[in-house]
């Protein structure tokens, strides 16, 4: 009996595997028709009684303003050019930091919240964190850097129901995304943090500060020169 159970939980695992594989590879091309988080959220309206209606426009890379790359590359992931999915000096910050209690730091990189957004629940556990790990890795194997940032940027959650740059930029500015100003770039990026708690169409004196800062790293990081990086080769990972 053991050992049926053994072959079953081999057999499924191995089922995993590969369509994980397909799924990602499949996901390079096509555009996602949703995330795991924008189920979520329609489940949790349902639960508490007040149905929301989910906005999202799939914009692709041409039609999303370098701005707004920058912007949110600045505000969350800094170093997204360079590494290949883990920003390890950051998780060794926060796992230091949260060791003192207090509040929780993150150190989640774009791909790593990509990989959240399209496949997992929300919440932390060790089994949730692993299977990040996983789809984390397929994401950065299997694709180019600027597509993990054009579905990063069709899929993140902008306010309640509000998903992607396209409904962002409607939502709170009322103009499409590709008229974003590099104001309004540098807004939506500095509310991702807490995207249901902060308006970046009614900023706050936080946001607007947060905002200021993103803009000044903008220009640090080279501005739209930046995302040329993303077409480069990136180091070996064995050779840092």
């Amino acid at each position: 009996m053991l050992r049926s159970l053994r072959r079953l939980l081999l057999k499924l695992l191995l089922w995993f595997i590969a369509g994980s594989i397909l799924l990602v590879l499949a996901l390079r091309w096509v555009p996602p028709p949703g995330t795991a988080l924008m189920v979520e959220r329609k489940i949790e309206s349902w639960v508490d009684g007040k149905p929301i209606d989910l906005q999202r426009t799939w914009r692709s890379w041409d039609q999303l303003p370098d701005d707004l790359k920058i912007a949110v590359i600045a505000s969350e992931d800094q170093k997204f050019a360079q590494h290949w999915g883990f920003d390890v000096e950051a998780i060794k910050v926060a796992l230091s930091h949260n060791q003192q209690g207090g509040s929780v730091r993150g150190a989640s990189t774009l791909s790593q919240q990509v990989a959240k957004n399209l496949f997992l629940w929300s919440g932390r556990s060790w089994l949730r964190k692993g299977i990040e790990v996983w789809f984390t890795a397929l994401i950065e194997l299997l694709w180019p850097k600027e597509r993990i940032l054009e579905v990063y940027l069709n899929s993140a959650e902008w306010a309640d129901g509000v998903f992607g740059a396209e409904a962002a930029a409607r939502h709170h500015f009322n103009i499409g995304a590709s008229y974003l100003s590099t104001r309004q770039a540098s807004l939506l990026a500095a509310v991702l943090p807490n995207p249901r708690q902060y308006d970046a169409g009614r900023p706050s004196g936080y946001v607007n500060q947060r905002a200021n800062w993103i803009r000044r790293q903008m220009r640090q990081l080279g501005g739209s020169h930046y995302l040329d990086q993303l077409a480069a080769p990136r180091p070996a990972w064995w050779a840092k």
